[in-house]
């Protein structure tokens, strides 16, 4: 299964991508463990990352996308990969549709997983972070996991929420109507227990065709 994940932050899309790539046996691929994992190798991709996040700049989208590119070459993709976190915008979106066309291995389809804002807003302004570990919960006073205190982030913030919305909107929303026009895109809804919301996903991805 070749799949992609896409959906808003606070929408659990992070839980349910290693749910999903645990069932299907696929590895889960994010864009922020590719650039950690070439950052600590020191290839020439991560030097030249490195080059610009020292100067506080954003990584260019030719830099992810070599990035992304080398990652499918890895002996674990034969089976499939799960995408988190690429691609974010139509731009990166073509890139990826060239680079699997090429390799004869197309995407199965797009999972995007849909909360409303204001559901959005309750969960992540409610959100708690551990200062000790850094794990996240829901309405406690200490961390469930260590017994560490903890804190709001500035981005659990609701106003800060409210603009990562519009920037999720702004830089998503095409990207969404994208794969929908190459009848990929499954939506699912993201409300309900993890477990719930798991076998919704795999329910809808059961009826597309290997």
């Amino acid at each position: 299964m070749r799949l992609v994940l896409v959906g808003p932050p606070g929408a659990g899309k992070g839980t349910q991508a290693q749910f999903l790539a645990a069932h299907y046996s696929i590895p889960h691929i994010s864009t922020g463990d590719i650039f950690r994992a070439n950052l600590k190798a020191g290839t020439p991709l991560g030097l030249q990352a490195k080059g610009f996040m020292d100067k506080g700049e954003l990584v260019p989208d030719s830099v992810t996308n070599e990035m992304v590119k080398d990652r499918l070459t890895h002996d674990d993709v034969a089976n499939g990969f799960l995408l988190d976190g690429f691609p974010r915008n139509v731009a990166q979106a073509e890139v990826l549709r060239a680079i699997l066309a090429e390799k004869k291995t197309p995407l199965h389809a797009v999972l995007e997983f849909s909360l409303a804002n204001e559901e959005i807003v309750a969960r992540l302004s409610s959100r708690r972070t551990c200062k000790e570990c850094g794990q996240p919960s829901v309405g406690q006073e200490k961390c469930p996991q260590c017994g560490g205190d903890v804190y709001q982030r500035e981005d659990d913030k609701a106003e800060v929420i409210a603009r990562r919305l519009e920037v999720y909107q702004e830089q998503t929303a095409p990207i969404i109507s994208f794969y929908r026009n190459e009848g990929l895109l499954i939506t699912v809804g993201a409300l309900g227990s993890v477990e719930d919301i798991t076998a919704h996903a795999i329910s809808a991805l059961s009826r597309v065709s290997e």
